[in-house]
């Protein structure tokens, strides 16, 4: 993590900044002789987004991706638990779903990050100056030909052909989990937070359970609409997980809890008192 940081300094201090109507030029295929090889020995950093649409693809469930390709490393100063694609365990470290010839074959649902790729997006903590503002910048890797290629994008058609934006809604709820305030002080999670917050962002699958199979329900008061929503869609599934993030980490008031059982707890601390 450590390393991650000295590389988000870099780029904040020392990359040229680019806007949405700037230019560069690429192009990748596999006429390139670099063609695979950015795909090897590489930190590729899953979002929630990311893992549901990879597990989908591969038509497993969140449990069995989270086993079988990814790592989750220890860092004492990360307040939360982050998820790595786990490359092969070979020379190279190539990714598992680089075919040397084909290229990648979960392609429609490749990561955030490969679809980025070699764009990159910052965005500072501090939003005071012109300086602070999101902005676009080039990943100029040695060994990538394809920056050397004519075709010629602006850093918004990039975005859109790449389908980037599809990632956009769920990554700005992921962020506002990630970002918000009481995620950022110096104080450690609570575990069973930290195990909350590691199912509704990585194992959609056992938080679906934790919603329809536990005492979940008879607790909180979820209109029959959402109910049939998060239920039927994945999606909707993971926005609600977000909400209900809010509300057991933070104590906003994204969750309405059931009357009776408010009614139930005030006549507990009434006995107790």
């Amino acid at each position: 993590m450590k390393e991650i940081n000295k590389l988000r300094e870099a780029i904040l201090k020392d990359f040229k900044r680019f806007s949405k109507s700037d230019e560069f030029k690429f192009s990748c295929h596999c006429d390139l002789k670099c063609f695979n090889k950015c795909c090897s020995d590489v930190n590729i950093f899953l979002t929630p987004y990311d893992i549901l649409r990879m597990k989908n693809e591969l038509g497993i469930s969140s449990q069995e991706f989270l086993d079988k390709y990814t790592i989750i490393p220890i860092d004492r100063n990360q307040k939360y638990p982050v998820v790595l694609l786990q490359m092969m365990d070979t020379d190279a470290k190539q990714c598992p779903f680089v075919d040397a010839e084909k290229g990648c074959t979960i392609y429609n649902n490749r990561p955030w990050a490969c679809r980025m790729y070699p764009v990159g997006l910052a965005s500072p903590d501090d939003k005071e100056t012109a300086l602070d503002e999101e902005f676009y910048f080039l990943l100029e890797d040695p060994i990538c030909e394809g920056l050397k290629e004519s075709k010629a994008w602006t850093f918004q058609s990039w975005m859109e052909n790449q389908g980037v934006e599809e990632y956009s809604e769920l990554g700005e709820a992921f962020k506002e989990v990630v970002l918000h305030p009481m995620m950022l002080d110096d104080k450690p999670m609570d575990p069973k937070k930290l195990d909350m917050f590691f199912m509704v962002c990585y194992n959609l699958d056992s938080f679906k359970r934790f919603v329809f199979e536990s005492r979940f329900l008879q607790m909180f008061d979820v209109e029959p609409d959402v109910l049939d929503k998060i239920r039927d869609s994945d999606i909707e599934l993971m926005k609600f997980g977000f909400k209900w993030l809010k509300f057991s980490l933070f104590g906003e008031k994204t969750m309405v809890i059931k009357a009776e059982v408010l009614e139930e707890k005030k006549k507990m601390m009434e006995k107790n008192d």
